[in-house]
């Protein structure tokens, strides 16, 4: 599998895209993408009460080098780019930023595949419904992480 390289414009997430500012999905760059279609799942192994909890799932990403930034919280999104979003482990619909306990630093890990096509997912699925439908279809991963302090 061909690496897919994954970046951030940030080490450390400034306030706009936590808890603490605007809530706002970061700016993702992506370098040597030879999929027809991309998915992300952000994901924090530092929750507790489980081993992956991922607060964003984002697919039908078209290839690009650039995801925006600003991803609306809806399910069908055709504005700031084309794409479809689940309910994150929040329960709640899009991207919801990095809120560890105050004291305390999370590592936020951006998961992203290069799949072979679009897939066949409604909005608004969750992230096992995400693992299943990109089965068979994922020809490229890479990821990148960055760590949030409060």
């Amino acid at each position: 599998m061909e690496k897919l390289i994954v970046g951030l414009d940030f080490l450390e997430f400034p306030p706009t895209h936590t808890c603490d500012g605007d809530d706002e999905s970061p700016r993702i760059r992506l370098r040597n993408l030879k999929g027809d279609s991309v998915a992300i799942m952000a994901v924090n192994p530092f929750i507790p009460s489980c081993c992956s909890f991922s607060p964003w799932l984002a697919w039908n990403i078209p290839p690009v080098e650039i995801i925006p930034r600003g991803f609306p919280k809806e399910p069908a999104l055709q504005a700031p780019i084309q794409a479809l979003q689940g309910i994150n482990d929040y329960g709640r619909m899009g991207y919801s930023g990095p809120c560890p306990p105050v004291g305390s630093t999370h590592r936020y890990t951006f998961k992203v595949w290069g799949l072979d096509g679009m897939l066949d997912l409604p909005p608004g699925a969750r992230k096992a419904d995400l693992v299943a439908a990109m089965r068979g279809h994922v020809i490229q991963y890479g990821e990148t992480s960055a760590l949030c302090t409060r």
